[in-house]
């Protein structure tokens, strides 16, 4: 017990002192952040404590997910208010079918208010294209030629702005990929966020040149830890895709989670200051570095360093 706690103390003091995180997706403008769940308010607003969290354990940038038209722009106007604070601009595969049936909007005008937004933060906010890619899990949502149609369509605004992709691909990577491959031209770089996929899938991701991000979906079973040992350290990214995607004890990689917090309260139980059980945060990255590391074998404060620069790098910053 004496050595778990020392373990936990000096991963503590690493985490602040000698390395910075990036969480290069999180969705702080999910109603979650603003105690709303399923439409009724359960407890006060705490985006503003979640983010104090983040920074006290390491996290120097959060990028906000943008997932469609409105997203977007709650998503700009949110990182606005912190230094800290980025966005990506596109609409998500489950969602495209906005393109074709939002009010007063055609297809044309919604690309090109999503197009708006990047030209006029491109430079100061807006650091990616998506989150755009396809799901073929979610079908339910919007059909496969919608999505290939739109996702194809969003890759425009990287030939336009120059910008690199943030993508999603759920049980569809032929398809993605070949999408990808015949618009190489207008790519400037990109990361398949939230991997799940194959080991063979990422190879191939990594090989037409994207990063892999990867985050508590990313590592639930054994097979899901095979792949993050063949993903070269150079080609990761981290991400919490909070409030979702959190690593949970019942996940192969939970055994190599050192940091601990207090533990968190019902959403019906909130008080000021604490976390909320099952509602993933920023905060919660450090978890995230600390599996992929004891999965590698690798020391936590190398691999934070270079995925730091291969973040860094992506991003332009």
């Amino acid at each position: 017990m004496q050595l778990l706690l020392l373990r936990r103390l000096v991963t503590s003091m690493a985490k602040v002192s000698d390395f910075k995180l990036i969480d290069i997706g999180a969705n702080l403008t999910d109603p979650m952040f603003k105690g709303i769940y399923h439409g009724k308010q359960v407890h006060e607003a705490d985006l503003e404590a979640v983010t104090q969290r983040a920074f006290d354990t390491g996290v120097a940038k959060v990028i906000i997910t943008g997932g469609s038209l409105k997203d977007c722009q709650d998503a700009l106007n949110l990182a606005k208010t912190n230094d800290r604070f980025y966005c990506t601009v596109g609409c998500h595969p489950t969602r495209c079918l906005e393109f074709d049936q939002t009010d007063g909007m055609t297809a044309d005008e919604y690309f090109h208010k999503l197009l708006a937004i990047c030209q006029a933060n491109a430079k100061s906010k807006v650091v990616a294209i998506g989150e755009c890619g396809l799901d073929y899990d979610r079908l339910q949502f919007c059909p496969k030629d919608i999505q290939k149609k739109y996702f194809e369509k969003q890759l425009e605004l990287c030939r336009v702005t120059g910008l690199p992709l943030f993508l999603h691909c759920r049980a569809a990577f032929d398809d993605f990929i070949d999408i990808l491959k015949r618009n190489k031209g207008n790519i400037c770089g990109g990361v398949v966020h939230s991997f799940d996929g194959s080991k063979d899938e990422a190879l191939a991701a990594i090989e037409f040149g994207l990063y892999i991000g990867l985050n508590g979906c990313s590592l639930k079973t054994d097979n899901n830890l095979e792949v993050v040992k063949a993903i070269p350290c150079d080609k990761l990214l981290l991400e919490t895709d909070a409030p979702w995607c959190e690593v949970r004890p019942s996940h192969a990689s939970s055994k190599f989670v050192s940091t601990q917090f207090a533990p968190a309260k019902k959403k019906e139980k909130w008080e000021p200051g604490c976390s909320i059980k099952s509602r993933n945060e920023p905060r919660n990255l450090i978890q995230v570095l600390e599996v992929v590391a004891g999965v590698k074998g690798i020391d936590i404060v190398q691999l934070a360093h270079q995925v730091y620069i291969n973040t860094c790098t992506l991003f332009n910053w």
